[in-house]
């Protein structure tokens, strides 16, 4: 299981005081995001309407929901499927790394949606780098003798003496 980091975590926190406006209670890292309750308010920020119904208390089963209602509302939003943790990785804390990449994730994705203005997390995406070649750029590799096709170094069969020859003793 990958170590936890805690600057990304922290960064995360920070992150999402930022685009809710609003201070986190000062909890740990996983304890302020297991019950789901910040996570849905950050997707609904971020999309509004992403989650309809949020359930800030009830039963574990009630709050796990809220995870799932998160997941469900990142997926739409675009965040890849191997990108998105596992319920119990967070209510039970099985896996809180992949809570973090998924929260990047997010925050990267967030970059490729004009209508999100908020705070940004982590790196900027790269905008696609179109590389263009001139036909004559394409071609100027073609006189060199590609190592592929079988230059090995001066040795040659020289003396071997073909297929099927005796062996001279």
């Amino acid at each position: 299981m990958p170590a936890r980091n805690k600057e990304q975590e922290t960064e995360i926190l920070q992150w999402i005081e930022d685009v809710l406006g609003e201070k986190l209670p000062s909890q740990q890292y996983d304890d302020v995001l297991k019950d789901g309750v910040v996570l849905c308010n950050l997707i609904n920020k971020i999309a509004p309407g992403s989650v309809k119904k949020i359930q800030t208390k009830g039963t574990n089963f009630q709050l796990m929901e809220n995870i799932q209602r998160f997941q469900q509302a990142i997926r739409k939003y675009g965040v890849p499927d191997e990108e998105i943790f596992q319920t119990a990785d967070l209510f039970e804390r099985r896996n809180i790394p992949q809570v973090t990449l998924c929260i990047y994730a997010l925050g990267r994705i967030t970059q490729k949606h004009p209508e999100y203005t908020g705070p940004r997390l982590g790196p900027k995406m790269a905008d696609e780098n179109k590389r263009e070649f001139t036909e004559e750029q394409l071609r100027a590799h073609e006189g060199q003798l590609n190592l592929q096709m079988g230059y090995n170094k001066g040795a040659s069969q020289s003396g071997h003496g073909g297929f099927g020859n005796t062996r001279h003793m």
